[in-house]
């Protein structure tokens, strides 16, 4: 039986950065994926998963010697965020205004993955387990014995990193709150007229808000750019069944003039849950990202508080290396729930607040949310507090 100091369940972005951070304490990490990295080339179609990657992950991706690669590949970087109801409430967000030269990039999720795992490859302390899948596990107070489809290991640490219907937290009986906020969102990836480049934007509805994420390089129309349409289930899903011309017209009727003639490339759609874990830790058993917390992506923050999640927990265990603590002790492995837990309930509480006060369909609302968007577009330190929070800074 091989035996690891920690043996990760999931390959994802959340995954393999917290196996790359891990090994660099020199830990013995084996890590669990189902699906191996597709190669990336010029001419790969863009992913529809595409995250605002704050300051603070780029900092932590930089750290784990992954952004050069990434960065080699594709990635749009934006220095502005614009928001607003009605025009007269457009309130920007400028990185100049905190002495930052950008805001983050917009990255496919999928060459995140695939930068990860290239560092990964060439790491001596790491194993993989690829394709593979977790069957089941147990565990006592030394060690957690993890059987996999293709044999059985054992470790010190179990990290579940399997996404928001984590097997790992189901085996380990671990609960979770949260409710279907009774919405989807759908994906939309396009060609755009008007450049797009160095600004990201939303506008709000009542039946949710749309938003534009830009993406990198020049297309035939123009710019290349990823659409996000929030709404009602039902009515994603009316747009989901339309052909990529139907869905064009749609665009055009229902978002901002300021994307442009616009061509639909791809699309998809997904419904909008909140799920929060009852715990992070079982005993040896720690839960990261997805599998610990999915959040409203109204404001693109969900993988960034998953990367926070694994700075923690590499900071939490080098801390206790550096002070001659035993690391695995579930005493100290604690920490990192303590850590973590309050920040990333505060984050879901100000997105579930944010997404309700922009639904309320009352006259009165939607005066104060506009007049609230006004005030913070004028309100100085505060506003520029609130942005360099959310940059990670």
């Amino acid at each position: 039986m091989k035996n690891f100091d920690c043996v990760v369940i999931g390959g994802g972005m959340i995954g393999a950065a917290s196996a790359v951070a891990l090994a660099n304490l020199g830990l013995k990490i084996a890590i669990v994926e189902l699906s191996p990295c597709q190669v990336f080339s010029a001419q790969s179609s863009f992913d529809l998963r595409a995250s605002a990657i704050s300051v603070a992950t780029q900092q932590l991706l930089e750290q784990l010697d992954v952004w050069q690669s990434l960065s080699q590949k594709r990635m749009c970087p934006y220095s502005r965020l614009g928001v607003w109801e009605t025009e007269l409430s457009y309130t920007e967000f400028d990185a100049k205004n905190i002495e930052q030269s950008i805001l983050g990039h917009i990255v496919e999720n999928k060459l995140i993955q695939l930068s990860l795992w290239e560092v990964i490859s060439s790491n001596n302390n790491i194993t993989t387990f690829c394709p593979d899948t977790l069957i089941s596990f147990t565990q006592n107070s030394e060690q957690v014995i993890v059987e996999l489809e293709s044999e059985t290991i054992t470790a010190k640490l179990l990290v579940a990193a399997d996404g928001a219907n984590s097997k790992v937290r189901s085996l380990a009986n671990i609960g979770v709150t949260g409710w279907d906020y009774n919405q989807s969102a759908m994906l939309i990836n396009v060609e755009t007229q008007l450049p797009q480049q160095n600004i990201t934007w939303q506008q709000f509805y009542e039946t949710g808000p749309v938003a534009m994420l830009p993406l990198s390089g020049e297309s035939e129309l123009g710019g290349y750019a990823s659409l996000v349409w929030y709404h009602q289930k039902s009515e994603i899903k009316r747009l989901s069944s339309l052909s990529n011309h139907q869905l064009e017209a749609e665009i055009m009727q229902h978002f901002p003039t300021r994307l442009g003639k616009i061509k639909v490339l791809d699309k998809g759609a997904f419904p909008l849950t909140r799920k929060h874990a009852n715990t992070y830790q079982k005993n040896r058993v720690l839960l990261l990202g997805d599998s610990a917390h999915t959040i409203n992506p109204m404001a693109g923050q969900g993988v960034n508080i998953g990367f926070k999640d694994v700075k923690a927990l590499q900071h939490i265990i080098a801390k206790a290396i550096g002070n001659g603590e035993s690391w695995s002790n579930i005493n100290v492995l604690a920490r990192y729930e303590k850590q973590r837990r309050t920040d990333n309930l505060m984050m879901m509480t100000t997105m579930d607040m944010l997404y309700s006060s922009f639904s309320h369909p009352s006259t009165i609302a939607k005066v104060v949310r506009n007049v609230g968007l006004l005030l913070a577009n004028h309100s100085g330190a505060i506003k520029n507090k609130a942005l360099a929070y959310a940059c990670g800074l």
